[in-house]
């Protein structure tokens, strides 16, 4: 049966894919560093890297090295056999962070759904077949499947699918009392992200995550870290837990780890992995020799002293940026967050103009983030230049100025 090839175009997206999203009017097809090109040939300033993914810009030429390399000697294998790349990959992992064992995945959710997993199994066999509850936070994202999203805190993603996994308890964030109130000795673990990235980018204090910390040892729990958002130098640090001092138990890491190809992982310390056994968790593709080919190369650029310290420098390119768009608008009341994942808050008057302000930048040239309903995030490649900075933000003060008038 022949099927007739109809143009490639964006009204096409409304008649072949599951209306789950929202896609911007145009279609990129091209990228290079921090700029990016649609069909018609328009030229974009990516001030969003794919939502904290391309971390080191589109088609970085180490990472097509590796993809290319290895797409000429090895694809797949599933978990039946090992394979060098992972091996490798999860050697230089635990190498630089504290974890002694690792989990490959596909994506966040995956990472998170089998760090939650083996927070609930570590504890039942090691503790008490009760102690399954799981303490996680208000606004808080952890990915879409539904144990992860129903973790995640924003009933408005897991509402609506029929009953959900039991024994999750939510609580505000920053709120160490409120943790105090509903720890007991049937909780496995507290889950958190080191900066809620879906929820606001909002960073946890130091003081809360050494709170949690604290409670975790007194009460038998795991901390699990998710940063899938925050990890691989977004913050300036190869990781964020690394600012606070502040080791949790499991860790997990996706979005940039593979600069663009899906991968993920979880990392635990050995006592906390020698509970598992053959059999009790997998998947398909987890470990796959292209992906971890590919996400070596980029933790080998970015686990680098000089450009994580560049990471520093950028955010401060772009903190002057905001700050001297505000000067003139007045339309932020905060701007926050660590490295380059910045969030700028909308003053009341404006936060319902959010995604109007995201496509008229769109309209001039750059791409950027939203952040819940009232904040513009920024998550830009780890390597962008200046020039790329100072061009992105004259295009959004452009932007504002539109809608503003």
């Amino acid at each position: 049966m022949s099927v007739t090839q109809t143009p490639i175009t964006r009204e096409l997206f409304n008649e072949v894919i599951l209306p789950i999203y929202a896609p911007a009017q145009f279609v990129p097809v091209k990228g290079q560093g921090s700029r990016v090109w649609d069909q018609h040939g328009k030229e974009y300033i990516d001030f969003a890297g794919g939502i904290a993914v391309t971390a080191l810009g589109h088609c970085h030429p180490a990472l097509v090295e590796a993809l290319q390399k290895q797409s000429e000697q090895l694809w797949h294998l599933s978990n039946i056999y090992t394979n060098e790349p992972a091996l490798r990959l999860a050697q230089k992992l635990t190498a630089a962070t504290f974890a002694d064992r690792v989990f490959f995945a596909n994506s966040g959710a995956e990472a998170n759904e089998a760090a939650f997993k083996l927070a609930r199994y570590y504890a039942t066999q090691k503790i008490s077949p009760y102690k399954t509850k799981i303490i996680a936070f208000h606004h808080a994202f952890h990915g879409r499947t539904f144990f992860t999203v129903t973790v995640g805190g924003q009933p408005k993603y897991s509402d609506g699918f029929g009953p959900k996994p039991a024994d999750i308890v939510h609580v505000p964030f920053n709120d160490l009392e409120a943790v105090k109130a509903v720890i007991d000795d049937h909780t496995c673990a507290i889950v958190v992200e080191p900066i809620q990235g879906e929820g606001g980018v909002t960073p946890a204090t130091p003081e809360f995550l050494t709170g949690l910390r604290q409670l975790c040892d007194q009460h038998q729990a795991l901390l699990v870290f998710d940063e899938v958002q925050t990890g691989m130098g977004r913050t300036g640090k190869l990781f964020a837990y690394e600012h606070s001092g502040v080791t949790p138990d499991i860790l997990t890491t996706a979005k940039a780890l593979g600069g663009g190809f899906p991968v993920s992982a979880m990392l635990t310390r050995e006592a906390i992995a020698q509970v598992m056994t053959a059999g009790n968790h997998g998947t398909t593709f987890g470990g796959n020799p292209m992906a971890c080919a590919v996400a070596e190369a980029s933790l080998d650029i970015i686990n680098d002293n000089q450009l994580l310290e560049g990471v520093e420098q950028r955010h401060q390119w772009f903190i002057d940026g905001l700050q001297e768009i505000n000067q003139h608008y007045h339309l932020f009341t905060a701007i926050r967050g660590q490295g380059l994942l910045i969030g700028a808050q909308l003053t009341p008057e404006y936060a319902g103009r959010l995604r109007d302000i995201i496509q008229a930048a769109a309209e001039h040239g750059l791409l950027v983030l939203s952040a819940g309903s009232d904040v513009l995030r920024f998550t830009p490649s780890l390597i962008i230049s200046e020039q790329d900075v100072q061009e992105g933000m004259a295009k959004l003060h452009r932007a504002i100025a539109q809608i503003i008038g």
